[in-house]
């Protein structure tokens, strides 16, 4: 095993100026991620000097069986912290041979929305907390918890210390590490109010690199559990009962909105997105329902409403920016299993160019 792991840790900048780019995508399911390895010639930092790629879309439930190749376009690079040295993970999006966005390529659209003049304009920042729940590998029943049965309950977890209260934190930290290594903007981390459950956040991040971002960051989630033997879970309510579900919190700031006056531009945008309540429910995140109850921190899911320092409400307010009278809001409502390309700019589509 020694010898296995000199390998895997070999420095080929030693020896060569080759380097190994992982593409990665996005599967059929549209939660499950897929990657590839190539070799290059030498360092790339420009994902348009990456050359196209393809896959067999039909192994992924993204294409027939007679046409089965699907493109990948290269978006943007990350450095690769598992091979180290100038090995990069490349995020790509998925096309037909004519050159068209398949079904499950939402990054396509999103990027349609943050290249619009007032769009950018906005400059619009995200800030994306990432719940997720670790479970063991053979039963997938959430780490630290008796087989088939339950630990005590909610109350000691959240941020909690100590052996019966953090149950995975070396996966953590570790995936902390990871990311802020491969240049994601994790912000930070922290133990969530079920035992087993964690979250990250990445941002704040300009557009559409937040989603692009929190790809690379659930990719090297998954990787570190992979070797770890845990199995990753983004289900928004992994267990039923009084435990509390899995979502992605949303924040969201314009310059408008960061500007004197914020406030009123704010309360707008909140507006806007009320009288899309359903629209926006509906692309939030499959299983919701289960989550978004009313209860354990959550406004019921045919409800909206909002408030200032409210967690029991679809958009909340925070004390600074409210005292402020600027600043930024989150949106409570999307769920763990949330596609970011499709929740980040739906937001900046609603609020900035939505007329109604």
């Amino acid at each position: 095993m020694s010898l296995l792991s000199d390998l895997i840790n070999l420095n080929l900048s030693d020896c060569t100026n080759k380097i190994i780019a992982e593409y990665i995508w996005i599967g059929g399911s549209g939660m499950d991620m897929r990657s590839k390895a190539r070799t290059l010639s030498g360092p790339v930092n420009d994902p348009s000097k990456l050359p196209k790629w393809n896959y067999d879309g039909s192994s992924t439930k993204q294409a027939p069986g007679e046409d089965s190749e699907v493109i990948l376009y290269p978006q943007a690079i990350f450095k690769d912290p598992f091979r180290g040295g100038n090995n990069i993970f490349v995020m790509c999006d998925a096309y037909t041979p004519g050159g068209e966005p398949i079904p499950t390529n939402k990054r396509c659209a999103a990027a349609k929305i943050f290249s619009h003049p007032a769009v950018d304009a906005e400059e619009p920042w995200y800030g994306l907390e990432q719940e997720y729940t670790l479970l063991q590998k053979d039963v997938k029943w959430p780490l630290g918890w008796p087989v088939g049965g339950f630990p005590g309950p909610q109350g000691p977890y959240y941020c909690g210390v100590g052996a019966d209260k953090a149950f995975g934190r070396d996966i953590v930290d570790a995936h902390y590490k990871a990311c802020l290594y491969a240049g994601v903007n994790v912000s930070g981390i922290n133990g969530e109010v079920m035992p087993g459950q964690w979250e990250f956040q990445v941002g704040p991040s300009v557009g559409i690199s937040a989603a692009d971002e929190l790809w690379i960051a659930r990719y090297i989630l998954e990787r570190i559990t992979e070797i770890a033997g845990v199995v990753l879970s983004f289900d928004p309510k992994p267990i039923q009962g009084d435990w509390n579900g899995a979502g992605a919190h949303t924040n969201y700031s314009t310059k408008s909105t960061r500007s004197d006056g914020g406030y009123e531009v704010i309360k707008k945008a909140i507006e806007k997105l009320g009288r899309r309540h359903m629209e926006h429910i509906a692309a939030y995140g499959e299983g919701n329902e289960r989550r978004l109850t009313g209860r354990h921190e959550t406004a019921d899911i045919n409800t909206f409403k909002w408030g200032v320092a409210d967690r029991g409400a679809s958009i909340r307010v925070g004390r600074d920016t409210e005292k402020a009278g600027k600043g930024y809001f989150e949106d409570r409502r999307p769920a763990s299993n949330m596609d970011p390309y499709v929740v980040t700019s739906m937001i900046a589509e609603t609020t900035i160019l939505w007329k109604p």
